[in-house]
């Protein structure tokens, strides 16, 4: 029942960038242990739709009778898919990590359109979740993914999964074969059996980080004529630690077969065959990876040609290495990027309105006179449903060792909380089924961000500031506990796990709570402050009034707008408003 009800609620996660005017959204950031501050492995995802209402999803772990069924719902409409044997043994999933300290994001690409296989019966969310319950690290989540959708058949567009653990961090590509006849047992001779997908799953060095935002980033790999890359042929040898490119055998055979690539096997590129880049790939989608990558090395001006859409052929590598090491808190801030610092700033130009507002409604293109233009798309944005760093402690028993850094709407505007991997129940303020897109609910943090971030939007440079006090105090407090209870905590499991599980779902709880009660006191404050675009005079969060009067404020102040504003009004209204 709880996947059957986490699947009508979350509604379209992620829509393919297929064009500019598409909802390309969803973005993941990858660190690795050896680029990290404290060593651990990090996953960051975005969850960016306008019809995704945001939930933290939990399935207990579980034992199951020989026989059992698992019904397959499609993650994007609800839609019946099917049924397929249910695991004997699933383990506990919190959001998307699980208490082995696997965790696992996605990014829709889309791709080809006509590899899409309406007669698949697993799509890339329940993948990503039966993995989840189903797996005990990385590699064993790759192994999964694999069997699941050559069994059954994928349902869905071209997907970028991040898929990590306590001490890997790997990106897989993957796309359907098209169309497969399911009455067809065995592929015709020489042809490619079109059930399943072609994919390629690469791990990401050590010391580096990487990241993917709808567009297909894995391009030429090493093949499987040496000791570091596998087929799915030979999946036995995943487990395998030398063993870095895993890739289906007949990824280099559709191309062929469908007269994408004639090329030499060793000059095959994934990308480039199977979600070839667009203008909108690159400044839509690979932009935001970009920006990333900008925050953790100086030389990456190079690349701006490419994210600008002006040379699609001078493409980013897949992966880099930091200048300096990477922490969570990092992590959370690339994830709030509007473009800051170079020439794609979103808060610098005329559509950011006289108070440096970083958002564009949609649609992302518009034309003008014949001409096409496009909004940027950074990677915070208005429409996030959830976002979350995930974080998987080596040095940690596995069930306390993971930790979902967790918040709702406009990664910008909202609290990473931490939730962890091992928590055998959900906050209220983030359970399934608490309010939807189109019930409001008072004890729903998703609703309590929006309502936080659509107001500041209003005067964003002003109350955007006053937010971030609250936000940075919250989450450098959720960070400084959760790294001095951790050695106490990681004792009282190897003494008494289930204590030790009951006291990490009562600190993730409280934080929750927490959380909620300081951003609706953020709401008052922000409202009395501003409003009817008034900014009343305060020190510290405590209002000025006069000495006459204590509920009289001693001063209101009206900034007025910037100069080029007034300059706009003056050209669109000639002497209209002329004091004469």
């Amino acid at each position: 029942m709880i996947g059957r009800k986490i699947a009508l609620a979350a509604l379209a996660l992620c829509a393919a960038a297929v064009g500019v005017n598409s909802a390309s959204a969803c973005t993941n950031y990858l660190v690795t242990k050896g680029a990290s501050v404290d060593g651990s492995v990090m996953i960051s995802y975005a969850a960016d739709s306008h019809y995704l209402y945001g939930e933290l999803y939990h399935w207990p772990a579980a034992v199951y009778p020989k026989g059992a069924l698992y019904k397959v719902y499609e993650w994007d409409t609800g839609k019946y898919l099917g049924e397929i044997p249910q695991a004997a043994k699933t383990y506990n999933v919190v959001g998307n990590i699980n208490e082995h300290q696997v965790m696992i994001g996605e990014t829709t690409y889309g791709g080809r359109e006509e590899l899409h296989d309406p007669n698949g019966l697993i799509d890339y969310g329940s993948l990503i979740y039966l993995a989840l319950q189903r797996s005990t690290s990385a590699r064993d989540a790759i192994k999964t993914m694999v069997e699941l959708v050559a069994e059954y058949g994928y349902a869905s567009e071209g997907e970028s999964f991040s898929i990590a653990d306590k001490n890997e961090v790997w990106i897989m590509e993957l796309i359907g074969k098209g169309p497969h006849d399911k009455n067809l047992k065995k592929a015709p001779k020489g042809k490619v059996n079109r059930k399943g997908a072609v994919w390629v799953a690469r791990m990401i060095p050590d010391g580096y980080v990487s990241g993917h935002a709808n567009q297909a980033r894995i391009t030429t790999f090493p093949l499987a004529n040496g000791k570091t890359s596998i087929t799915d042929k030979q999946l036995k040898k995943i487990y395998d630690p030398n063993v870095t490119t895993v890739y289906s055998h007949d990824v280099i055979q559709l191309a062929r077969e469908m007269g994408y690539f004639k090329g030499k096997d060793a000059e095959f590129s994934f990308s480039d065959t199977y979600n070839p880049v667009t203008f909108s790939g690159a400044r839509a989608c690979d932009a935001r990876v970009f920006a990333f990558f900008n925050s953790v090395r100086s030389d990456m001006g190079q690349y701006l040609d490419y994210v600008k859409g002006e040379n699609l052929s001078h493409r980013m590598p897949l992966w880099v290495k930091p200048e300096k090491k990477v922490s969570q808190h990092d992590v959370m801030q690339a994830m709030r990027d509007h473009f800051e610092g170079f020439e794609l700033d979103m808060t610098k130009d005329v559509g950011a309105g006289p108070w440096g507002l970083p958002y564009r409604w949609r649609p992302m293109d518009w034309e003008y006179k014949g001409q096409k233009y496009v909004n940027e798309r950074a990677t915070a944005t208005q429409q996030t449903g959830f976002v979350f760093v995930a974080q998987a402690r080596s040095w940690m028993p596995d069930a306390v060792g993971a930790i979902l850094w967790f918040g709702m709407d406009d990664a910008d505007g909202t609290v990473f909380t931490p939730m962890y991997g091992c928590m055998t129940s959900i906050p209220e303020a983030f359970a399934v089924g608490n309010g939807s897109l189109l019930e409001y609910s008072k004890t729903s943090a998703f609703w309590l961000f929006n309502k936080v971030t659509n107001f500041t939007y209003l005067r964003y440079n002003y109350m955007h500031a006053d937010l971030k006090k609250v936000q940075e105090r919250l989450e450098k407090g959720y960070i400084e506990q959760v790294e001095a209870g951790q050695k106490r905590l990681a004792d009282l499991y190897k003494a008494n796990p289930a204590k030790a599980v009951a006291e990490a779902t009562a600190f993730s709880t409280k934080c929750a709570e927490n959380t909620m009660a300081e951003w609706e006191k953020l709401f008052e404050f922000l409202m009395v402050k501003y409003i009817d675009g008034n900014i009343k005079v305060e020190e510290n969060g405590v209002f000025k009034a006069t000495e006459v009067n204590p509920k009289v404020p001693v001063k209101v102040l009206n900034p007025e707008y910037p100069d080029w504003w007034k300059e706009a009004v003056i050209r669109n209204t000639g002497d209209k408003l002329k004091v004469r």
